[in-house]
């Protein structure tokens, strides 16, 4: 029960790793919103985890607000912000991907963390306490190719993570990413261009360990990196990806 008496808000937590953080956290004693633009997929991992639900679209600041609100409405204060919420293009090269592509991969990976940050951090500075945690990716440490776009919105995540946790290490707030492999969610489709036997295969023989990342996995993470446990740990991009950047 390393989370006892926290409360946590994870977005994109209808399914795949959000889903599995929500788990954890629930399991670990955290009250947890579930956050997700689909309604029923929120509704439903809330259910699951005793938590609530809310329905948003984190690149959208009337909707991110409106989820701070309903945070605070539902737990007054906010101990763990976990931004999940992500999309990618399918590969392809670099200058094939559409403008309006381009802009909703950024607007979803990058712009929500700043969006989230307006609308959370002050609460967690007033309350000097507090734990971001961003989910990046080891595409933003060791991009693939045809997937550049993606590669550098979660560059700029982690390069966001280590200037959140610098400026506010002196509020006493805490903020970590978490860097998967291509794992069993919605989005493994769009990385490997097309989900057959053959493209897994192919992507596994990269990764040294021989499997993808679980929703299990992050949960597992997450909850160190947001628990009392990992107190002096701030501004890293923890590798959670079976060797896949070694």
């Amino acid at each position: 029960m390393r989370l006892a008496g926290r409360t946590a808000v994870v977005t994109g937590a209808g399914s795949g790793f959000g889903a599995g953080i929500a788990r954890k956290f629930a399991a670990e004693g955290a009250r947890v919103m579930v956050a997700d633009i689909r309604p029923e997929a929120a509704e439903a991992v809330a259910t699951e985890v005793g938590g609530i639900a809310c329905t948003a679209d984190v690149s959208q600041a009337a909707s991110v607000a409106a989820l701070a609100e309903a945070a605070r409405a539902a737990f007054g204060r906010i101990d763990i912000l976990v931004n999940n919420a992500g999309i990618t293009h399918l590969p392809m090269f670099l200058e094939e991907v559409e403008e309006a592509e381009f802009d909703r991969v950024l607007a979803v990976n990058a712009k929500s963390v700043y969006l989230t940050a307006r609308a959370f951090v002050p609460g967690m500075k007033a309350a000097g306490a507090g734990a971001i945690l961003n989910i990046a990716s080891t595409a933003g440490l060791s991009p693939r190719p045809r997937l550049s776009w993606y590669n550098a919105s979660k560059g700029w995540m982690i390069t966001a993570t280590k200037a959140m946790a610098v400026e506010l290490a002196p509020f006493g707030l805490r903020v970590n990413a978490l860097c998967p492999v291509a794992g069993e969610t919605p989005l493994l489709k769009s990385f490997l261009g097309e989900d057959t036997p053959e493209m897994r295969a192919k992507f596994l023989a990269t990764i040294p360990l021989g499997r993808f990342s679980t929703p299990q996995d992050l949960g597992n993470a997450a909850a160190f990196l947001c628990s009392d446990e990992a107190g002096m740990i701030t501004g890293v991009a923890l590798e959670v990806d079976g060797g896949r950047c070694i």
